[in-house]
């Protein structure tokens, strides 16, 4: 063979492994898709025009068996209850997004979305937390709730009232909701000053009620059971409201009493990872004595880094973080979240992280984040999106009551019992889009059923999405 032959094969051996190594997709159109199925999660009296169009007001009536106004939020999952702890979580989130991604949201056109959202959840907490010492921290019956498959605009389920107060603590609950009121702050404080200060208020009397009553709340079992104790809730709370105030209350916490450990996850139950990111970012702008945490960030990043020697996380053979079966997308996206704002602060300050013998970029961190979004978005061995209504291939058979059951006047009566003989037992394509939900994904070798009976595979959750956003806003500029 002639050298220029040679050449141009070597060239389109290279061409074609660009193609795989930067598979490009359009960022900002899921960035747009993935808000909007946030949108889709709301309870309520929602505004005019939503623009899932088939989503109506639902459960106007929350709170009023207790004589508390608990209409609004959002519902977690494919489920009609709301769940204080994911909810929590995801408003923290997408706070931390819209506080660390600003510029990139704001030129995607994206920022006042993603204000919106963080509002239907922090207006939501406000009413909920309006005692000293008692948050409300759950509407619904999950028991009730499954034994009929109905859209929430439907449904005649128990609408039962669970809250944590000194005498019945959650110290989790508690101190997530400060977390999230906290961060929101933040984000509020140059568009509505008055709204951040009432957001900030409360965040600091949660805090304190977390600390001072400790106690783990199991109301939420089996769905939102706390596995991993408060202690990373806590330190969580302790560090949003230290980068909302600077007082030093906050930081003695922090340095003096909190509870701290390397881990390989971030998510709605353990937190540790994200303190310690948030933290590095004060130790790197000159608060040194959060060595201790930015040190712990470098662990989490080598236990989860496929190239370091200490890695423990489970990559599938296409390349896929799996850390469980059941919704496995919310350990991809809160992965890829971290990878992408720690990547970005090791560039800001000329930092890399180093496991063992090895030392690793900002770039190969931010190419990690990349490559599991991308996965996400159809870039795997079926070549298809785990992302409602984007790309190929994308999802069908959603596991959600919304996006399963037909629209129908508020006043239809619907049998529980039919009702998942007609919509839910169905080899059929939802009626209703739900746009931009990440579905809960492969398993460990990446094979993917598009049913709504497979609820491990099919169903969405509010937290899969929040901590995507910031990602994607990167992604897309």
């Amino acid at each position: 063979m002639s050298g220029s032959g040679r050449l141009m094969i070597s060239l389109a051996l290279f061409a074609s492994l660009l193609v795989c190594v930067n598979a490009h997709f359009n960022y900002k159109e899921a960035l747009t898709k993935s808000i909007i199925f946030l949108e889709a999660q709301r309870s309520g009296k929602l505004p005019p025009h939503p623009r899932p169009p088939w989503r109506g007001d639902s459960a106007l009536q929350d709170g009023k068996t207790v004589g508390v106004d608990l209409v609004g939020g959002y519902y977690d999952a494919g489920d009609n209850v709301k769940y204080g702890l994911p909810m929590a979580f995801t408003v923290t989130t997408l706070a931390w997004a819209a506080y660390f991604y600003k510029a990139e949201l704001t030129s995607a056109g994206e920022m006042k979305n993603v204000l919106d959202g963080i509002k239907w959840g922090t207006d939501y907490f406000l009413k909920a937390s309006t005692g000293n010492n008692r948050l409300f921290v759950q509407v619904g019956d999950p028991v009730s709730d499954h034994e009929c498959w109905m859209r929430p605009e439907n449904m005649k389920s128990s609408r039962k009232v669970l809250e944590i107060n000194q005498n019945c603590p959650g110290t989790e609950i508690a101190a997530e909701t400060a977390a999230a009121l906290a961060a929101s702050s933040i984000v509020f404080r140059d568009v509505d000053k008055t709204y951040s200060r009432n957001l900030l208020h409360s965040a600091k009397k949660l805090f304190q009620f977390a600390n001072e009553h400790r106690g783990t709340y199991n109301g939420e079992c089996p769905f939102y059971c706390s596995y991993s104790g408060y202690h990373d809730e806590l330190l969580w709370g302790a560090t949003w409201l230290y980068i909302a105030t600077r007082r030093p209350i906050y930081l003695k916490y922090i340095q003096d009493e909190s509870t701290t450990a390397i881990v390989s996850e971030f998510s709605w139950d353990l937190k540790f990872a994200g303190a310690q990111v948030l933290l590095s970012q004060l130790y790197w702008e000159g608060q040194k004595e959060f060595q201790t945490f930015q040190r712990q960030a470098d662990g989490y990043i080598c236990q989860v880094f496929p190239e370091s020697p200490y890695h423990q996380a489970f990559i599938t053979p296409g390349g896929l973080l799996h850390f469980r079966d059941g919704a496995n997308a919310q350990y991809v996206t809160s992965t890829a979240f971290l990878f992408s704002v720690y990547s970005d602060l090791l560039a800001r300050h000329r930092m890399q992280v180093t496991c063992g013998d090895k030392h690793f970029t900002s770039v190969q961190l931010m190419a990690f984040a990349k490559r599991q979004m991308d996965y996400l978005l159809g870039d795997n061995p079926i070549k298809r999106s785990m992302m409602v209504g984007f790309g190929n291939n994308p999802p069908l058979q959603a596991h959600h009551r919304g996006a399963s059951v037909p629209v129908m006047a508020p006043t239809e009566d619907v049998n529980c019992g039919m009702s998942f003989v007609y919509w839910y037992n169905t080899n059929k394509p939802n009626p209703n889009e739900l746009t931009g939900a990440i579905l809960g994904g492969p398993d460990k070798q990446d094979r993917f059923i598009d049913s709504r009976t497979n609820s491990s595979y099919t169903e969405p959750c509010t937290y899969v999405n929040s901590v995507a956003i910031g990602v994607l806003a990167k992604l897309a500029k």
